[in-house]
């Protein structure tokens, strides 16, 4: 079973993905997400020799849950800094985020969570590997960004992956 599905944790996603993109309950869909869900992990399979390791699955489900809210929360505030906010009081900055973390799985998933919500972005990764470097749409307090993102966010994925 391991041979026809080395990834299935990324099999699953990629039917729920499937479900989502296509909106439609249908025998045919089903059969294709199916097909897609084996033939796709197979494929790439050569590039993921380690399997990513959660040690705390439903933290991770939590983690998801905290992000989706900070998402809908941030819309909201950037939506009033462009609105509302003169040009001259908005104060974008560069952030440097050193990072704890070791696992690559946990990293990307951090640079991916901080570009997801609307006012910062990943830009850059450090060539040791040891900092993210973060643009932020308005950061008075650029040290107070850098802290939000290591108490709320790599905390948590330090204890999912680490």
């Amino acid at each position: 079973m391991r041979r026809l599905f080395p990834h299935p944790a990324l099999s699953l996603a990629l039917v729920v993905l499937w479900f989502l993109l296509v909106q439609r309950w249908t025998l045919g869909n089903l059969v294709l997400a199916g097909v897609l869900a084996t033939i796709l992990p197979l494929l790439t399979s050569a590039w993921w020799p380690e399997r990513p390791r959660m040690k705390r699955p439903f933290d991770f489900a939590a983690y998801v849950l905290i992000v989706l809210w900070d998402i809908v929360v941030a819309n909201f505030q950037v939506a009033r800094i462009v609105l509302f906010m003169p040009r001259d009081q908005i104060r974008s900055a560069w952030v440097t985020v050193p990072l704890d973390l070791r696992s690559l799985e946990a990293i990307t998933l951090l640079a991916g969570t901080i570009t997801m919500t609307p006012g910062t972005l990943t830009a850059d990764m450090s060539a040791c590997g040891r900092a993210l470097l973060v643009h932020a749409l308005h950061a008075p307090d650029p040290d107070a960004v850098r802290d939000e993102i290591k108490a709320r966010y790599e905390t948590r994925l330090k204890r999912i992956f680490e």
